[in-house]
């Protein structure tokens, strides 16, 4: 059975970073790409980062393009996610998971942009 754990959240300033956790236990890790997901106060939950099983490939939403970086620890079971010049609408829970298997969802992280 597949747990997800996020860890790393906290509160930040606009233009602040966070480096956010996720260990995965289970053997599907380093066998499936692995995602980010955030959601905010009232809106649905959006797919904001991917990473391949390898850890070539990745894709971004448009609105962390640039900011926000996926990467894996296959070693480690853990996927992270640093997030840069952080902005309000970056206020979310963040969640990971694996978006072509999706799993039970964690508790997630809180992230907080606020001045």
């Amino acid at each position: 059975q597949v747990q997800l754990v996020e860890s790393g959240g906290g509160s930040v300033q606009p233009g602040g970073s966070l480096r956010l956790s996720c260990a995965v236990s289970g053997t599907l890790f380093s066998f499936k790409t692995m995602g980010w997901y955030r959601q905010a106060p009232g809106k649905e939950r959006e797919l904001v980062a991917t990473i391949s099983s390898g850890g070539s490939a990745t894709t971004y939403a448009d609105s962390v393009k640039g900011r926000f970086i996926i990467s894996r620890d296959i070693a480690k079971n853990t996927v992270y996610l640093q997030m840069n010049s952080l902005k309000p609408e970056d206020t979310a829970v963040y969640y990971c998971n694996l978006p072509t298997a999706l799993r039970s969802w964690g508790q997630g992280t809180q992230v907080t942009v606020s001045s």
